[in-house]
């Protein structure tokens, strides 16, 4: 690296470094509600910067563009919210993991709606699509359904194991396409009870968390 370049890398980082972390989860936020509100194509850099009460210039210098700043925001969403669920039985940890997704679904479908026909033209959109919303909660409930094998609730060979993350994340995008509905709490938990238990050969009055 020339001298000149290294000039140039020093100054940038320089200034990035003047938005603070939590300015940052700011513009995040902004940009998340914006493409909930109307979708991926309608969102623009002035809308943020509108949004945000900053100038135009300080998101351009800090992201460079319209996808490195929703990346950037979708990846300031990773969570683990079904990480920490273990209730001792595979029914009421699944139980559970369908109260959580569908308190969330009001938020993460219009979000996953939204970007799903651009992130399908953009490989680095669509990874950070499925790092954020996707990827950590298909981890936590395979981690369920091996607990469950484990315990010896299930056998290891149960057919319908493999399948229980794409239903309970099938149906909250589903539904909304089929019915017009989000996918509530109560519709997952009763959703659970009525396929996903019975697919697994539990019964749901026997296992009740």
């Amino acid at each position: 690296m020339s001298s000149h370049d290294a000039a140039q890398e020093q100054g940038s980082t320089h200034r990035r470094s003047k938005i603070t972390p939590e300015r940052a989860q700011e513009f995040y936020v902004a940009v998340l509600d914006l493409l909930r509100e109307s979708g991926y194509e309608s969102l623009t850099m002035e809308g943020v910067a509108s949004r945000t009460r900053c100038g135009k210039s300080t998101l351009y210098r800090q992201w460079g563009s319209k996808p490195e700043l929703v990346v950037a925001a979708l990846h300031s969403t990773r969570r683990m919210g079904l990480a920490h669920i273990d209730t001792g039985t595979l029914a009421g940890d699944l139980r559970e993991a369908a109260r959580v997704i569908g308190a969330r679904s009001g938020r993460d479908t219009p979000l996953m709606h939204a970007l799903s026909h651009a992130a399908l033209q953009s490989p680095e959109l669509l990874c950070a699509l499925r790092e954020a919303l996707v990827v950590p909660e298909l981890a936590a409930i395979h981690t369920m359904v091996k607990r469950g094998m484990e315990r010896g609730e299930i056998p290891s060979d149960n057919p319908a194991a493999e399948y229980v993350p794409a239903q309970l994340l099938g149906v909250m995008r589903a539904r909304p396409l089929l019915e017009e509905k989000i996918a509530d709490e109560a519709y997952l938990t009763r959703f659970v009870e009525c396929a996903v238990l019975p697919a697994l050969g539990l019964d749901p009055a026997a296992t009740g968390s």
